[in-house]
């Protein structure tokens, strides 16, 4: 489990295939940042833009590790497949502080960044999300992106997807990887797991009376 608050930016500095087919993953090298990997060991899970990964090795000295991405992972989620900055954060320990929100790190959807502009000492951060997401988005409720726990500020129900909107403060811009995202940039989208448990919930329901 995670809480959405960002432990460290590192960067894909190498990827491997797996092997040859389509069906193979890859195998990616991270740089974190220095003394990141102080109290990492084999097997611990750490999030990457928000898709939880296991580290699979680690060279405390260059400050890199490893992990081994499948091909349905890669398939289901964005960033991950090339170089570049990345959002880090270390699974939850139980005495932790939870900053954010609980964060699963299972991507369930990517969506794509409509408008990233700044308004004041700010930025807004507008992502269309997919139309399945729609019903897990709301006004002021929790939303990760690329790992991020966000609060939602406006969501607008559209034919091709919901558009929520997402106040950035100077702060997560400096400590996290959203700051490199332009108009039409992927990004992952977890929603919030208490949503995720009253819409079963309540479809649940809805069966039982149909059945009745």
């Amino acid at each position: 489990m995670f809480t959405g608050i960002i432990t460290g930016v590192g960067r894909i500095v190498a990827l491997h295939d797996l092997g040859r087919s389509l069906q193979h993953g890859k195998r990616l090298t991270i740089e974190a940042p220095a003394g990141y990997l102080d109290d990492v060991g084999l097997g611990d899970s750490i999030a990457l833009n928000g898709a939880c990964m296991t580290v699979t090795t680690f060279n405390p000295e260059l400050q890199q590790f490893t992990i081994d991405i499948s091909a349905e992972s890669l398939d289901k989620t964005c960033g991950l497949d090339q170089p570049g900055p990345i959002n880090l954060e270390k699974a939850l320990r139980a005495h932790d502080r939870l900053g954010g929100h609980i964060v699963s790190g299972h991507v369930d959807g990517v969506g794509s960044v409509s408008r990233f502009e700044q308004v004041g000492e700010s930025w807004e951060l507008c992502v269309l999300a997919p139309p399945a997401l729609a019903k897990y988005l709301a006004y002021k409720g929790s939303i990760t992106i690329n790992g991020v726990s966000l609060t939602v500020n406006k969501v607008n129900d559209l034919d091709e997807g919901c558009e929520v909107s997402i106040n950035l403060i100077p702060h997560t811009l400096q400590n996290t990887a959203l700051g490199s995202l332009k108009a039409g940039s992927r990004v992952n989208l977890e929603i919030d797991t208490v949503a995720r448990y009253v819409e079963r919930m309540l479809s649940a329901g809805l069966v039982q009376k149909d059945t009745a």
